[in-house]
């Protein structure tokens, strides 16, 4: 195993085993787009086809944007329970780089077949947005496919992009609505409405499919919703922090996005992605469309012991509800795991990483 010392971005290579079978690490390895560190392991699937030997994934693991958000490389802890997984120590190497210096990709990406990039920095508001979101995603990701552009060993990119980069544009989000991978979020609409991260994820995306198309890179890009389920690393990132709050006692609900995703769904689509050879384009990845009340009901019932507040953190219950199509996704091979399990499972692990007791 080699590791080096990680700063502003982490890519980590891992060499798929012998035996053909998906590696759970290469799962545990994707975080996603409200995560900003790697997340969580998922199960194997027997009937999965070979994997290639080398693939290449790229996260935030303490992403320097005007201030140190993560200390990765003074902190040991931040990186030892990718160490710790199965395979780690004979398949799993580290490495240092910069998603803002271009190049700095290239020698990692260099004999890899597969490259995830899932790197994003996650501020749902930013005193400088030029500089703190939208600068660091769109460079990241261009810096990331242009490493990706000189060899000719990467077969396939898949970019996590959002759901943020989708339904953001104006359109009345009604019952009789159905959102699906047609749908793109509206830079002009976002500025003006002052959605910095949705204009982030919203220009990245542009940006991402402008140069692939150009250069001719085989690219899939993913959109999961609010991300959910069980921690695999030891700090609490901006998807899980809601539910730590409610654990904790919160007199109401923080804004929540109602389009949930189980992360380990999550993990599968963007192998799923990588492993099928038609797939293409864009994928909306949300489970369902859980709102404010159902919410409160469902919690009440999974977690009795805990006092759920029973009003959002603005006092205003979400808007009406919507469907977001589930077809793309599920014609890769996805199965969406039920809410239910995602947030009981979320918060079973909170409770047994010691986070909170009841």
């Amino acid at each position: 195993m080699e590791v080096g010392r990680l700063s502003k971005t982490s890519s980590i290579i891992y060499r798929a085993p012998a035996s053909g079978e998906c590696p759970s690490a290469v799962r545990a390895l994707l975080p996603f787009p409200e995560c900003v560190s790697v997340y969580t392991s998922c199960s194997l699937r027997p009937s999965r086809p070979r994997l290639p030997a080398c693939l290449c994934v790229i996260h935030c693991a303490g992403l320097v944007i005007g201030v140190i958000v993560l200390h990765v490389q003074h902190d040991p802890k931040k990186t030892e329970h990718l160490l710790m997984l199965d395979g780690a120590k004979e398949r799993l190497h580290l490495f240092k780089a910069d998603l803002l210096e271009e190049g700095s990709f290239d020698s990692l990406v260099d004999g890899c077949e597969g490259v995830f990039h899932t790197a994003t920095p996650v501020y749902l508001s930013a005193n400088n947005p030029q500089a703190e979101l939208i600068e660091p995603a769109v460079k990241g990701t261009l810096n990331v496919l242009r490493s990706c552009a000189k060899v000719s060993s990467v077969k396939r990119v898949v970019i996590t992009s959002s759901m943020a980069a989708v339904v953001y544009n104006g359109k009345p989000l009604t019952p009789d609505v159905l959102v699906d991978e047609t749908w793109f979020s509206d830079p002009a609409f976002c500025e003006e409405s002052k959605l910095w991260y949705m204009l982030s994820k919203t220009l990245a995306e542009k940006a991402a499919w402008e140069f692939s198309k150009e250069n001719g890179i085989d690219m899939v890009a993913m959109h999961p919703g609010w991300v959910s389920g069980p921690l695999l690393q030891p700090i609490i990132n901006t998807s899980l922090e809601p539910f730590l709050k409610l654990a904790k006692g919160a007199e109401s609900i923080p804004f929540m996005s109602p389009r949930w995703v189980d992360v380990r769904d999550v993990a599968n689509a963007h192998i799923l992605a990588f492993e099928n050879p038609s797939a293409s384009g864009r994928y909306c990845l949300v489970g369902r469309v859980l709102q404010f009340f159902e919410f409160v009901k469902l919690m009440h019932e999974l977690f009795p012991d805990i006092n759920i507040p029973e009003k959002c953190g603005d006092d205003h219950p979400f808007a009406s509800s919507y469907m977001v199509s589930r077809e793309r996704a599920e014609s890769l091979g996805l199965n969406f795991t039920p809410v239910e399990v995602t947030l009981k499972d979320t918060f079973e692990s909170l409770r047994a990483s010691n986070f909170f007791n009841i």
